[in-house]
């Protein structure tokens, strides 16, 4: 099994954390202050490293993003380009604007329509490998879901490999996966993360996943 780095200590970050642990994967999480993360240091002892931003980006040989997104260049730039070069980065972000609560139920972003945050991530750094994925659900199903049907997670990015990577760890937490094509399907699967949070906004439901039916 591989090495994950991931940036970012929130319940996000450590819930992937915690489920490629699961599935034999080695781990470590960085962060700016890793005290929020002892008791998750505690309950994953064994198999668990903390670290810097930049000690993660070394450490993985895939990388998983899982701050806000307001913040996700700033932790790219401190994890180092260079760190991230040629390793796939699972992009799990959403541009919400956190200075700005629901209308009606509905996240704003601070991207416009035709531009998603995973394109300004792409483009700032070019030599790592991109793949949205894990920002369309709730962080209790985001492994091994529970669901009468098995859920799609809907991922893009610009190279098949790790396009090829990121579904394979997908079918280990339990998802089934559709590739929607480069990163500038971003901009269509970054809202998902406004729709799926709608009912919950609105009618406090949040155990809901998304499903891509064909004939």
């Amino acid at each position: 099994m591989g090495k994950i780095g991931i940036i970012g200590s929130g319940v996000v970050a450590k819930t992937l954390a915690s489920g490629f642990i699961k599935h034999g994967h080695k781990v470590m999480i960085g962060s700016r202050d890793i005290s929020k993360l002892l008791q998750w240091k505690a309950e994953n002892a064994a198999t668990a490293q903390l670290g810097s931003f930049n000690e993660a980006a070394v450490f993985g040989d895939t990388i998983v993003l899982a701050v806000k997104g307001q913040h996700a260049a700033n932790a790219l730039r401190l994890a180092g380009a260079k760190q991230i070069a040629g390793k796939t980065v699972i992009d799990a972000t959403n541009p919400i604007d956190d200075e700005k609560g629901p209308q009606d139920g509905v996240l704003h972003f601070f991207t416009e329509q035709n531009d998603s945050l995973m394109e300004n991530l792409q483009s700032e750094f070019r030599d790592a490998h991109f793949v949205k994925a894990f920002n369309s659900i709730g962080s209790a199903f985001m492994v091994n879901p529970s669901f009468e049907m098995k859920p799609t997670m809907f991922i893009c990015g610009n190279n098949d490999n790790a396009k090829t990577e990121v579904r394979s760890i997908l079918d280990q937490f339990g998802w089934e996966s559709e590739d929607l094509g480069t990163a500038t399907a971003a901009r269509a699967i970054e809202p998902l993360c406004m729709l799926w949070c709608i009912p919950g906004f609105r009618n406090n439901r949040w155990s809901h996943a998304f499903r891509l039916m064909t004939k």
